[in-house]
């Protein structure tokens, strides 16, 4: 199991940001590098990747509030 993470480099300061897309299904195969989300934080969009191939489970929905450092899916 990986975890997809928001990184804690993407943006300066500590704001929160919220998850404006997934562009996997739950339980849909993806392969490393593939891009699965799409996140926004103060008017900018940033795409998150698989970080390896397999299975995908998402934690947290679109619209879900997060911050730096939080899981929000994981790849079996």
């Amino acid at each position: 199991m990986t975890s997809i993470t928001i990184p804690s480099d993407l943006w300066e300061g500590d704001e929160e940001t919220v998850i404006t897309s997934w562009f996997a299904s739950e339980g849909a195969s993806v392969s490393k590098g593939a891009l699965i989300a799409e996140i926004m934080t103060a008017k900018t969009q940033y795409e998150i990747h698989a970080p390896a191939p397999g299975r995908l489970h998402i934690i947290h929905d679109v619209d879900a509030v997060v911050a730096k450092g939080t899981v929000i899916g994981e790849v079996t």
